[in-house]
């Protein structure tokens, strides 16, 4: 069976660097996940607010209504560019 090291040895990479990328990689998908919570939290406290229609309809409609493909694709673009402007920002 093929190991991570045989793996490394063709790409040329050493392991520190190969856990360096992965941890960073970790990291990155760490953060965009919780902008994403973030975001869908916002959404279904906006529905129980006084102009939503959350108490009146029900839970199972505020979360058909806040779970759809474009929610998650707003939610997945503009989670990675604020990582991406909030890491530039720590880098600076």
């Amino acid at each position: 069976m093929l190991s991570i090291n045989y793996f490394l040895y063709i790409a040329g990479m050493e392991k520190e660097k190969w856990n360096k990328l992965k941890q960073s990689y970790w990291k990155a998908f760490l953060e965009v996940a919780f902008i994403i919570f973030l975001f869908y939290s916002n959404l279904l406290m906006g529905e129980y607010n006084g102009t939503g229609l959350g108490k009146a309809k029900g839970l199972v409609w505020v979360l058909q209504d806040i779970f759809t493909l474009y929610n998650f694709i707003i939610a997945v673009v503009f989670a990675t560019i604020g990582h991406l402007f909030f890491d530039y920002l720590k880098s600076k």
